[in-house]
Protein backbone atom coordinates (compact mmCIF):
# COMPACT_ATOMS: atom_id res chain seq x y z
CA UNK A 1 0.00 0.00 0.00
CA UNK A 2 1.32 3.45 -0.92
CA UNK A 3 2.25 5.68 2.00
CA UNK A 4 0.30 8.83 2.75
CA UNK A 5 3.43 10.50 4.10
CA UNK A 6 5.07 12.49 1.30
CA UNK A 7 8.01 14.67 2.32
CA UNK A 8 9.48 15.57 -1.10
CA UNK A 9 7.87 16.87 -4.27
CA UNK A 10 9.10 18.51 -7.45
CA UNK A 11 6.75 20.95 -9.18
CA UNK A 12 6.83 23.00 -12.36
CA UNK A 13 5.79 26.60 -11.62
CA UNK A 14 4.54 28.95 -14.32
CA UNK A 15 3.62 32.43 -13.18
CA UNK A 16 1.36 34.89 -14.96
CA UNK A 17 2.55 37.32 -17.60
CA UNK A 18 2.22 41.00 -16.74
CA UNK A 19 -0.49 42.93 -18.57
CA UNK A 20 0.50 45.38 -21.29
CA UNK A 21 0.46 49.11 -20.63
CA UNK A 22 -2.04 51.16 -22.65
CA UNK A 23 -1.08 53.78 -25.27
CA UNK A 24 -4.42 55.55 -25.13
CA UNK A 25 -5.04 59.31 -25.55
CA UNK A 26 -7.73 61.31 -23.82
CA UNK A 27 -10.71 62.14 -26.02
CA UNK A 28 -14.12 63.72 -25.36
CA UNK A 29 -16.58 66.04 -27.11
CA UNK A 30 -14.57 69.10 -26.19
CA UNK A 31 -11.11 67.70 -26.81
CA UNK A 32 -10.25 65.56 -29.81
CA UNK A 33 -6.52 65.64 -29.20
CA UNK A 34 -5.98 65.16 -25.49
CA UNK A 35 -2.77 63.97 -23.92
CA UNK A 36 -1.74 60.40 -23.11
CA UNK A 37 -3.84 58.66 -20.43
CA UNK A 38 -2.92 55.01 -20.89
CA UNK A 39 -2.91 52.99 -17.66
CA UNK A 40 -0.40 50.42 -16.48
CA UNK A 41 -0.83 46.70 -16.96
CA UNK A 42 -1.48 44.53 -13.92
CA UNK A 43 1.21 42.21 -12.62
CA UNK A 44 0.95 38.52 -13.39
CA UNK A 45 -0.14 36.09 -10.71
CA UNK A 46 2.40 34.84 -8.16
CA UNK A 47 2.76 31.29 -6.87
CA UNK A 48 2.70 31.50 -3.09
CA UNK A 49 3.27 29.05 -0.24
CA UNK A 50 1.12 29.38 2.88
CA UNK A 51 1.78 27.52 6.15
CA UNK A 52 -1.07 25.36 7.47
CA UNK A 53 -0.66 23.72 10.89
CA UNK A 54 -3.40 21.22 10.06
CA UNK A 55 -1.24 19.60 7.37
CA UNK A 56 1.56 17.12 8.10
CA UNK A 57 2.42 15.82 4.63
CA UNK A 58 2.87 17.07 1.04
CA UNK A 59 0.59 14.32 -0.26
CA UNK A 60 -2.02 16.79 -1.58
CA UNK A 61 0.60 18.26 -3.93
CA UNK A 62 2.11 14.97 -5.11
CA UNK A 63 0.17 14.75 -8.36
CA UNK A 64 0.03 18.49 -9.02
CA UNK A 65 3.10 18.57 -11.25
CA UNK A 66 2.26 21.86 -12.98
CA UNK A 67 1.11 24.98 -11.14
CA UNK A 68 0.01 27.85 -13.39
CA UNK A 69 -0.95 31.36 -12.28
CA UNK A 70 -3.15 33.77 -14.26
CA UNK A 71 -1.84 36.70 -16.36
CA UNK A 72 -2.39 40.32 -15.40
CA UNK A 73 -4.93 42.51 -17.20
CA UNK A 74 -3.97 45.16 -19.73
CA UNK A 75 -4.02 48.83 -18.81
CA UNK A 76 -6.97 50.95 -19.94
CA UNK A 77 -7.90 54.53 -20.71
CA UNK A 78 -8.19 57.27 -18.10
CA UNK A 79 -5.05 55.93 -16.40
CA UNK A 80 -6.87 52.79 -15.30
CA UNK A 81 -4.50 49.99 -14.30
CA UNK A 82 -5.13 46.44 -15.38
CA UNK A 83 -6.24 43.88 -12.81
CA UNK A 84 -3.55 41.83 -11.09
CA UNK A 85 -3.37 38.21 -12.17
CA UNK A 86 -4.91 35.76 -9.70
CA UNK A 87 -2.28 34.23 -7.43
CA UNK A 88 -2.04 30.49 -6.80
CA UNK A 89 -1.68 29.72 -3.10
CA UNK A 90 -0.32 26.32 -2.13
CA UNK A 91 -1.05 25.24 1.45
CA UNK A 92 1.93 23.42 2.98
CA UNK A 93 2.77 21.89 6.38
CA UNK A 94 4.91 23.80 8.85
CA UNK A 95 8.53 22.83 8.32
CA UNK A 96 8.32 22.99 4.51
CA UNK A 97 11.50 24.13 2.77
CA UNK A 98 11.48 25.62 -0.74
CA UNK A 99 14.50 24.88 -2.95
CA UNK A 100 15.59 25.67 -6.48
CA UNK A 101 15.66 22.39 -8.39
CA UNK A 102 18.64 23.21 -10.59
CA UNK A 103 20.99 24.56 -7.92
CA UNK A 104 19.57 22.76 -4.89
CA UNK A 105 19.81 26.06 -3.01
CA UNK A 106 17.42 26.57 -0.10
CA UNK A 107 15.33 29.70 -0.61
CA UNK A 108 13.16 29.85 2.51
CA UNK A 109 11.26 27.87 5.15
CA UNK A 110 7.62 28.04 6.22
CA UNK A 111 7.43 27.70 10.01
CA UNK A 112 4.33 29.67 11.08
CA UNK A 113 0.64 28.97 10.58
CA UNK A 114 -0.68 31.41 7.98
CA UNK A 115 2.83 32.53 6.94
CA UNK A 116 2.95 33.37 3.23
CA UNK A 117 6.04 33.53 1.02
CA UNK A 118 6.26 34.04 -2.73
CA UNK A 119 7.71 30.92 -4.33
CA UNK A 120 7.84 32.38 -7.86
CA UNK A 121 6.91 35.97 -8.78
CA UNK A 122 4.59 36.91 -11.60
CA UNK A 123 5.69 39.21 -14.43
CA UNK A 124 5.52 42.96 -13.87
CA UNK A 125 2.86 44.92 -15.68
CA UNK A 126 3.97 47.28 -18.46
CA UNK A 127 3.78 51.04 -17.98
CA UNK A 128 1.19 53.02 -19.90
CA UNK A 129 2.14 55.84 -22.25
CA UNK A 130 1.47 58.44 -19.52
CA UNK A 131 4.86 57.58 -18.05
CA UNK A 132 6.70 58.44 -21.27
CA UNK A 133 5.35 61.97 -21.73
CA UNK A 134 8.05 64.63 -21.55
CA UNK A 135 8.62 68.26 -22.57
CA UNK A 136 10.10 67.07 -25.84
CA UNK A 137 7.74 64.14 -26.39
CA UNK A 138 4.19 65.29 -25.68
CA UNK A 139 2.31 62.45 -27.34
CA UNK A 140 4.08 59.12 -26.90
CA UNK A 141 2.32 56.53 -29.04
CA UNK A 142 3.84 53.56 -27.29
CA UNK A 143 3.67 51.75 -23.95
CA UNK A 144 5.52 48.92 -22.33
CA UNK A 145 4.49 45.33 -22.93
CA UNK A 146 4.00 43.21 -19.83
CA UNK A 147 6.94 41.24 -18.47
CA UNK A 148 6.84 37.53 -19.20
CA UNK A 149 6.03 35.20 -16.34
CA UNK A 150 8.60 32.69 -15.12
CA UNK A 151 8.62 28.94 -15.70
CA UNK A 152 10.85 27.11 -13.26
CA UNK A 153 11.08 23.82 -11.37
CA UNK A 154 11.00 24.00 -7.59
CA UNK A 155 11.44 21.40 -4.86
CA UNK A 156 9.40 21.35 -1.66
CA UNK A 157 10.91 19.32 1.16
CA UNK A 158 9.38 18.69 4.57
CA UNK A 159 11.17 18.45 7.89
CA UNK A 160 9.03 17.32 10.77
CA UNK A 161 8.44 19.73 13.63
CA UNK A 162 8.53 17.66 16.80
CA UNK A 163 9.74 18.16 20.35
CA UNK A 164 11.40 14.74 20.59
CA UNK A 165 13.01 12.62 17.89
CA UNK A 166 13.45 8.89 18.48
CA UNK A 167 16.84 7.65 17.30
CA UNK A 168 17.76 3.98 17.17
CA UNK A 169 18.59 0.97 15.07
CA UNK A 170 15.76 -0.93 13.40
CA UNK A 171 13.86 -3.03 15.94
CA UNK A 172 14.94 -0.93 18.93
CA UNK A 173 11.29 -0.58 19.91
CA UNK A 174 10.65 3.00 18.74
CA UNK A 175 7.27 2.31 17.14
CA UNK A 176 6.18 0.24 20.14
CA UNK A 177 7.13 3.09 22.47
CA UNK A 178 5.23 5.66 20.41
CA UNK A 179 2.17 3.42 20.44
CA UNK A 180 2.44 2.95 24.20
CA UNK A 181 2.60 6.64 25.12
CA UNK A 182 0.57 8.37 22.39
CA UNK A 183 -2.42 7.93 20.12
CA UNK A 184 -0.19 7.21 17.11
CA UNK A 185 -0.53 3.77 15.55
CA UNK A 186 2.61 3.07 13.51
CA UNK A 187 3.12 -0.29 11.86
CA UNK A 188 4.92 -2.71 14.17
CA UNK A 189 6.57 -6.01 13.23
CA UNK A 190 9.62 -8.03 14.15
CA UNK A 191 11.83 -7.20 11.20
CA UNK A 192 14.12 -4.35 10.25
CA UNK A 193 12.80 -1.19 8.60
CA UNK A 194 9.17 -1.73 9.56
CA UNK A 195 8.90 2.06 9.85
CA UNK A 196 9.38 3.35 6.33
CA UNK A 197 8.02 6.83 7.05
CA UNK A 198 8.24 9.06 10.12
CA UNK A 199 5.29 8.87 12.51
CA UNK A 200 4.16 11.73 14.73
CA UNK A 201 2.51 11.14 18.08
CA UNK A 202 1.08 13.62 20.55
CA UNK A 203 2.09 12.44 24.02
CA UNK A 204 -0.27 13.42 26.82
CA UNK A 205 1.44 14.60 29.98
CA UNK A 206 0.30 15.70 33.42
CA UNK A 207 -2.37 18.38 33.84
CA UNK A 208 -3.52 18.18 30.20
CA UNK A 209 -0.10 19.16 28.88
CA UNK A 210 1.39 17.43 25.86
CA UNK A 211 4.41 17.24 23.58
CA UNK A 212 5.08 15.84 20.11
CA UNK A 213 7.30 12.83 19.49
CA UNK A 214 8.53 11.66 16.07
CA UNK A 215 9.38 8.04 15.38
CA UNK A 216 12.14 8.33 12.77
CA UNK A 217 12.87 5.21 10.68
CA UNK A 218 15.73 3.16 12.13
CA UNK A 219 19.22 4.08 11.03
CA UNK A 220 22.20 1.82 10.52
CA UNK A 221 25.92 2.39 10.21
CA UNK A 222 26.48 4.25 6.96
CA UNK A 223 23.05 5.92 6.91
CA UNK A 224 24.65 9.32 6.30
CA UNK A 225 26.03 7.87 3.06
CA UNK A 226 22.58 6.82 1.95
CA UNK A 227 22.67 3.22 3.19
CA UNK A 228 19.53 1.77 4.69
CA UNK A 229 16.90 4.50 4.50
CA UNK A 230 19.64 7.11 4.37
CA UNK A 231 19.52 10.88 4.60
CA UNK A 232 15.92 11.11 3.44
CA UNK A 233 14.85 10.35 7.00
CA UNK A 234 17.88 11.59 8.91
CA UNK A 235 16.97 15.14 7.94
CA UNK A 236 13.78 14.96 10.00
CA UNK A 237 15.88 14.68 13.16
CA UNK A 238 17.31 18.16 12.51
CA UNK A 239 14.04 19.76 13.61
CA UNK A 240 13.75 18.03 16.99
CA UNK A 241 14.51 19.83 20.25
CA UNK A 242 15.57 16.63 22.03
CA UNK A 243 17.02 13.40 20.71
CA UNK A 244 15.87 10.29 22.55
CA UNK A 245 18.23 7.40 21.86
CA UNK A 246 16.55 4.03 22.21
CA UNK A 247 18.77 1.00 22.74
CA UNK A 248 17.30 -2.40 23.67
CA UNK A 249 18.34 -4.08 26.90
CA UNK A 250 19.51 -7.17 25.00
CA UNK A 251 22.10 -5.17 23.03
CA UNK A 252 25.60 -6.71 23.37
CA UNK A 253 27.04 -3.27 24.16
CA UNK A 254 24.61 -0.41 24.88
CA UNK A 255 27.31 2.24 25.05
CA UNK A 256 28.87 1.14 21.76
CA UNK A 257 25.50 1.11 20.02
CA UNK A 258 24.78 4.62 21.33
CA UNK A 259 28.09 5.94 19.97
CA UNK A 260 27.50 4.33 16.57
CA UNK A 261 24.16 6.14 16.37
CA UNK A 262 25.75 9.37 17.56
CA UNK A 263 28.48 9.09 14.92
CA UNK A 264 25.89 8.67 12.17
CA UNK A 265 24.20 11.86 13.27
CA UNK A 266 27.51 13.73 13.46
CA UNK A 267 28.49 12.61 9.96
CA UNK A 268 25.14 13.80 8.64
CA UNK A 269 25.15 17.15 10.46
CA UNK A 270 27.60 18.06 13.28
CA UNK A 271 25.09 20.60 14.61
CA UNK A 272 22.95 17.70 15.82
CA UNK A 273 25.47 17.05 18.61
CA UNK A 274 24.45 20.34 20.22
CA UNK A 275 20.95 19.00 20.87
CA UNK A 276 19.91 17.65 24.24
CA UNK A 277 20.24 13.86 24.37
CA UNK A 278 18.50 11.27 26.52
CA UNK A 279 18.86 7.50 26.60
CA UNK A 280 16.07 4.97 27.11
CA UNK A 281 16.97 1.31 27.53
CA UNK A 282 13.98 -0.45 26.00
CA UNK A 283 12.73 -4.01 26.58
CA UNK A 284 14.00 -3.74 30.16
CA UNK A 285 11.30 -6.09 31.43
CA UNK A 286 13.84 -8.81 30.68
CA UNK A 287 16.21 -7.34 33.29
CA UNK A 288 16.04 -7.87 37.04
CA UNK A 289 17.36 -5.32 39.54
CA UNK A 290 20.74 -7.01 39.74
CA UNK A 291 21.28 -6.86 35.98
CA UNK A 292 20.24 -3.21 35.89
CA UNK A 293 22.80 -2.39 38.57
CA UNK A 294 25.47 -4.19 36.55
CA UNK A 295 24.56 -2.29 33.36
CA UNK A 296 24.42 1.23 34.83
CA UNK A 297 28.23 1.74 35.16
CA UNK A 298 28.65 0.82 31.46
CA UNK A 299 26.14 3.38 30.16
CA UNK A 300 27.15 6.62 28.37
CA UNK A 301 27.25 9.71 30.57
CA UNK A 302 23.85 11.12 29.65
CA UNK A 303 20.49 10.98 31.47
CA UNK A 304 18.96 7.51 31.12
CA UNK A 305 15.89 5.52 32.09
CA UNK A 306 14.98 1.83 31.89
CA UNK A 307 11.63 1.31 30.15
CA UNK A 308 9.37 -1.42 28.86
CA UNK A 309 6.64 -0.43 26.43
CA UNK A 310 5.01 -3.85 26.77
CA UNK A 311 5.06 -3.99 30.57
CA UNK A 312 4.33 -0.23 30.78
CA UNK A 313 7.22 0.38 33.18
CA UNK A 314 9.39 3.49 33.31
CA UNK A 315 7.13 5.38 30.86
CA UNK A 316 6.02 8.11 33.24
CA UNK A 317 9.59 8.54 34.41
CA UNK A 318 10.58 8.95 30.76
CA UNK A 319 7.82 11.54 30.20
CA UNK A 320 8.95 13.48 33.26
CA UNK A 321 12.52 13.48 32.01
CA UNK A 322 11.48 14.67 28.54
CA UNK A 323 9.15 17.39 29.87
CA UNK A 324 11.84 18.74 32.17
CA UNK A 325 14.30 18.97 29.28
CA UNK A 326 11.81 20.54 26.86
CA UNK A 327 10.91 23.24 29.34
CA UNK A 328 14.37 23.59 30.92
CA UNK A 329 12.95 23.19 34.39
Amino acid sequence: MESNFIDYIKINCRTGKGGAGSHHFFRDKMNSKGGPDGGDGGRGGHIILRGNKQLWTLLHLKYRKHVIAKPGGNGGSSNKSGAEGEDVILEVPLGTIAKDFESGETEFEINEDGEERILVSGGRGGQGNTHFKSSTHQNPRFAQPGEEGQEIWKVLELKLLADVGLVGFPNAGKSTLLTAISAARPKIADYAFTTLVPNLGVVEYRDYKSFVMADIPGIIEGAHEGKGLGTRFLRHIERNAILLFLVPADSPDIKKEYHILLNELEQFNPDLLAKDRLLAISKSDMLDDELKKAIIPTLPKIPYVFISSIAKTGLMELKDMIWKRINLE
